[in-house]
């Protein structure tokens, strides 16, 4: 028997009644002319919750915050405006049953689990940061304009921002989380990745990684939405056996008509081949089997395995504004210990989130039967995901700690933990603490011919 997931009475009637809708049609005038005012221009709503405990939409900073000294585009780690706050409150195994509404089930899982180490620090929330008016502007447009087709698997609209900032549908849900407002080239000269074993032994993996993102290409914005979303290629320097292996890959903006190709670049043969299948539950290169291909940023690629269902929007505590954990002075071995990371680095906020469930067809096959995406309403990211077996059963637990990059004026994808609820190990994906160069965001010194199989030979030789 599948479990459901233990929050779902709490969800309203009227979100119920959308779940099933997966035919899109364009947000009437008098719905568009929402945004900006009681709605962000991103779709969220502006205002407070009932007691204050989420707090008004202020987007009183565009970039970098008075009183911070940061340089963009050279990779310096990111600096934290929050960082004399202290937790209003602590949530622990003991006291679990106060919050469990707000709780996702792979939350409460693994406060069960470690009842003495893991806990939950709750910040003050903040809603200070704002996208570009350009941005607002092309949601805007968006919303008037933007249509699902080819069975949810493409849409129209303009590239740049999310193509459904109002939406009615688990699709539109799902199109904006893969379509956000993000860095247009990232480059990470060295990303660590931590299998950190149940007895608190680690297997490290290291990758550089390189992504170019089409649709928010600053010359693209505002065109039709078509062609190619993003290239990227990533290589491995640790572990020492797959030392050289380097893999490319080109995403398309509508699965319908085109399909993600990857070509790999093998040092032994020194040949590059293409992939004949890259994504779903292939698993992740460096990561011991616990991601996927499709797991990274929580779900990616083709959404076509599942059936998707919308349950609504949800008051939860999730990973937000996360700096502190990113800092420089961050050392590895004190953050990631036995069972889970160290929760003296985490910061959570009582946050909006819609909540998107994925249940695998009848007769397709995936590592996952079930995952449940929550969506934070400000950003359109996936910031937790809990993961279940095809017997119905939670597995995982995973979330990606986000924060605002002053070098883009968006939000940006942190480190990652991905939990196995069964064996007690877990996967810390994306680490740069100890590098001397964070993420290189938006210098703009990328461009689709390096992603090319021919740049993979010549990248590999």
């Amino acid at each position: 028997m599948k479990r459901t997931p233990s929050w779902l009475p709490v969800m309203s009637t009227l979100a119920l009644s959308i779940a099933a809708a997966n035919v899109s049609a364009k947000v009437p005038e008098a719905e568009a002319a929402k945004l900006g005012k009681e709605l962000t221009c991103m779709g969220a709503d502006a205002g407070a919750n009932k007691d204050g405990s989420i707090p008004a939409f202020a987007g009183k900073w565009l970039g970098t915050p008075p009183g911070v000294k940061y340089t963009p585009h050279v990779g310096q780690h990111p600096v934290d405006p929050y960082a004399s706050e202290k937790p209003l409150l602590t949530i622990t195994a003991a006291n679990m049953a106060q919050y469990a509404s707000r709780l996702s089930d792979g939350q409460k899982a693994l406060l069960t689990r470690y009842p003495d180490s893991f806990r939950i620090p709750v910040y003050p929330g903040h809603r200070d940061f704002r996208y570009p008016d350009r941005i607002c502007e092309l949601a805007k447009k968006n919303a008037r304009e933007a249509e699902l087709i080819d069975n949810g698997l493409g849409f129209t609209g303009v590239m740049g921002p999310v193509p459904f900032p109002i939406p009615k549908s688990a699709m539109e849900v799902l199109a904006n989380h893969n379509f956000p407002y993000r860095a247009f080239t990232e480059n990470n000269l060295g990303r660590d990745i931590a299998d950190v074993n149940s007895k608190g032994n680690i297997t490290w993996g290291r990758q550089i990684n390189r992504n170019y993102n089409v649709v928010t290409q600053p010359d693209n914005l505002g065109k039709p939405m078509e062609g190619t979303m993003a290239y990227t290629i990533t290589g491995t320097l640790l572990p020492e056996r797959d030392k050289g292996t380097m893999t490319t890959s080109t995403e398309p903006v509508n699965f319908a008509r085109a399909k993600r190709l990857a070509w790999n670049y093998d040092p032994g043969t020194r040949r590059v081949r293409q992939l004949p299948q890259y994504g779903y539950d292939t698993p992740m290169a460096g990561t011991g089997g616990k991601l996927t291909i499709d797991s990274d940023r929580l779900m990616n690629g083709a959404p076509d395995r599942y059936e998707w269902k919308l349950l609504g929007k949800r008051e939860m505590y999730i990973p937000a504004n996360a700096y502190k954990i990113h800092g420089k002075n961050v050392k590895y071995a004190d953050l990631l210990k036995p069972g889970h990371e160290n929760p003296d680095y985490m910061r959570y906020e009582l946050r909006r989130v819609w909540v998107l469930e994925g249940d695998l067809k009848e007769g397709y096959r995936h590592v996952f039967g079930k995952r449940v995406m929550f969506i934070d309403e400000d950003t359109w990211h996936a910031v937790m995901g809990d993961y279940y077996d095809t017997r119905g059963q939670l597995w995982q637990h995973a979330y990606i700690n986000y924060y605002y990059a002053f070098d883009l004026n968006a939000w940006h994808a942190g480190s990652s933990f991905y939990h196995d609820l069964n064996s007690g190990s877990y996967m810390a994906y994306n680490l740069f603490q100890e590098r001397d160069i964070g993420p290189i965001l938006n210098k703009g010194d990328l461009s689709p011919e390096q992603f090319t199989p021919a740049a993979l030979r010549s990248a590999g030789n």
